[in-house]
This record gives structure tokens, C-alpha cells and sequence, in this order.
């Protein structure tokens, strides 16, 4: 009665994230991008507690995105669509943000990959600051 059966966690494991071929190769890429990331404000002596318990929690949410979609998969019977493309989108995600690591403490990157890095870092506009100016703005308009 006291031994553990590993079959329970299988089956949990199985239902959360249904058949995903490519969720360890995910979890590989988010364990690299938070070493590099660790290595990266190291550098640039930048290391911040609560900073890294935020990058944390946003690799534990997208888990949460990925369960979710392996809900709507089940529901919608679509044999893994939504589940493969929000795992491959994030596996993109986290390779762009481990190579942008990468090239800030100093290793070898391609300069065109990390100019297209860059771009992409100065055109987009975090969800914070996207919330703070929807709310400034209706405040102003009323």
C-alpha cells in the first residue's frame, strides 16, 4: 500500500499533455533559456530575484497555455493541431530568446540573426506596458 505507482503520474501527465512528441524538447529549451538567461544578467550585473521568480512563472504559465490546448484539442477532436502548433511556437519562442542570450554575454551569433533580434526587442512593446497605456488612454478620453 505504501509503494508509489509511477502509472498514476503517466496517466496525469497523459491528460494534461495529451500525445506531445515535442514538450521534452520544450522543457530542454526553457531549462537553457534560464540558464542563459542567469548567465546573461550575470554579465551584465544585473542579477534580480523577483525578475527571475517573473521569468519563472511565465515558463510555468506557458505549460498552462499548452494544457490548455491539449483541452481544446480533446473537446474539438482536432488529433493534436492546436496542441503541436502552440508547442511549436513556443519551441521557436525559447530558441529566439536563448540565442539573444547568447549573443549578449558575448558568444559567436551570426550578425544578421542578432540585427533581426534586436528589431524585434525594439518594435515590440511588452503586455504591461500595452495594459498602461490602454488604461491611460481611457482615462484621458473620458
Amino acid at each position: 500500500m505504501g509503494v508509489f505507482n509511477l502509472e498514476h503520474v503517466e496517466a496525469a501527465r497523459f491528460y494534461q499533455f495529451g500525445d506531445v512528441k515535442f514538450l521534452h524538447l520544450l522543457l530542454l529549451l526553457m531549462l537553457l533559456d534560464v540558464i542563459t538567461g542567469l548567465a546573461k544578467a550575470w554579465e551584465n550585473d544585473n542579477l534580480w530575484s523577483r525578475k527571475s521568480l517573473f521569468g519563472f512563472a511565465r515558463k510555468i504559465l506557458v505549460l498552462v497555455v499548452i494544457i490548455l490546448a491539449n483541452v481544446v484539442d480533446q473537446i474539438l477532436n482536432l488529433s493534436g493541431a492546436v496542441t503541436y502548433a502552440t508547442v511549436l511556437f513556443y519551441i521557436a519562442n525559447e530558441g529566439l530568446s536563448i540565442i539573444e542570450n547568447l549573443a549578449e554575454v558575448g558568444v559567436l551569433v551570426p550578425s544578421n540573426l542578432v540585427k533581426k533580434l534586436k528589431n524585434i526587442n525594439e518594435e515590440s512593446t511588452s503586455v504591461s506596458d500595452e495594459i498602461r497605456e490602454e488604461l491611460t488612454t481611457k482615462g484621458e478620453k473620458k
